[in-house]
C-alpha cells in the first residue's frame, strides 16, 4: 500500500566529493490518505502518530535539518518520482520483486509492517487465498502502492475509512489494508470487519532517492540508535498496547 506516503524532500547542500554538510537541510511530506492510523494522524498534533514522531527524531538523531510540507498521497509519489521529493517511508513487499526501482536506494529495516485482505465476517470464507483476488475488483487506497495490482482490478477509494464503508455498502467483497489501521476504523465506526489472507508482510525503510546515498550511513546509524535505546518500541507501543481504537 502505499502510503506513501511519507516523502520527504532535500535541498542537500556538499562539500566537493561525496561529504554532506552538517546543514543539510530536508523538505519533507508526511501524509498519508486522510490519516494512516496509527502510523501517521493528521488531526492529532500532540499524538501525530508512530511514524509523526519517529521521523522528526530519526533526522535529529542523523544530524539533518527539517522543513514539514504536506502533498495529498498521488502528488507525493508524483514529486518523488521527479525527484521534487528525496526520499519516503514504503515497505518493499508493496514492490514488485520487492524492487524499489533504479532511482532509488533504501536504508535499513525501520518497523515491521503487515496488510491483509479485510471483507465482512460472513465472506471472509471466500478470501482465505491470496490467489483469489485474481482478476476481482478489490477495494484500494488512492496513491497506494501494491505489489501487485496487474492481478486484480483496483477500486480506489480516499482512505483506510473508505474501505471499511465500501465494505458495507458492497461496493466490494474485499478490500486491502494495514492490520492497524483497519482495526481502528473498524472500532471508530463501529462496523466489524475480518481479517483474511495475508497480502504483504515486511518492514518500512526509508526509499531514498541515490542521489542523496552520502546521507545513506548517518541515516542507518540513526535508525540504529533509535532500536537500541529502545526509542522506536517505545513509541511503536504508545500507539498499538494503548486502547487506541477507543479514541
Amino acid at each position: 500500500m502505499k502510503k506513501c506516503f511519507i516523502a520527504l524532500t532535500s535541498f542537500a547542500m556538499f562539500f566537493c566529493g561525496p561529504t554532506v554538510q552538517a546543514n543539510t537541510l530536508l523538505k519533507y511530506n508526511v501524509n498519508a490518505s486522510s490519516s494512516w492510523v496509527p502510523y501517521y494522524i493528521t488531526e492529532s498534533p500532540k499524538e501525530p502518530g508512530i511514524l509523526g514522531e519517529l521521523v522528526p527524531l530519526l533526522l535529529a538523531k542523523a544530524n539533518i535539518k527539517i522543513e514539514k510540507h504536506n502533498f495529498p498521497p498521488k502528488r507525493t509519489n508524483y514529486a518523488l518520482d521527479n525527484g521534487l521529493l528525496d526520499f519516503d517511508f514504503v515497505s518493499p513487499s508493496w514492490f514488485p520483486n520487492q524492487e524499489l526501482g533504479t532511482l532509488f536506494v533504501q536504508s535499513n529495516p525501520i518497523i515491521a509492517i503487515q496488510e491483509n485482505i479485510i471483507t465482512l465476517e460472513k465472506k471472509a470464507n471466500d478470501w482465505q487465498s491470496i490467489d483469489n483476488i485474481k482478476g476481482k475488483e478489490i477495494g484500494t487506497v488512492r496513491g497506494y502502492l501494491y505489489h501487485d495490482d496487474a492481478d486484480f482490478i483496483r477500486i480506489d477509494f480516499t482512505s483506510e475509512r473508505d474501505l471499511i464503508r465500501a465494505l458495507y455498502k458492497n461496493r466490494v467483497d474485499a478490500a486491502i489494508s494495514g492490520d492497524l489501521p483497519a482495526l481502528y476504523w473498524a472500532k471508530k465506526l463501529n462496523t466489524p470487519i475480518a481479517f483474511a489472507a495475508i497480502h504483504s508482510k515486511g518492514h518500512l525503510v526509508m526509499r531514498l532517492r541515490k542521489e542523496h546515498v552520502a546521507l545513506l550511513p548517518r541515516i542507518n546509524t540513526a535508525i540504529a540508535e533509535l532500536e537500541l535505546n529502545g526509542t522506536t518500541q517505545s513509541i511503536i507501543d504508545k500507539y498499538t498496547k494503548q486502547d487506541i481504537f477507543n479514541r
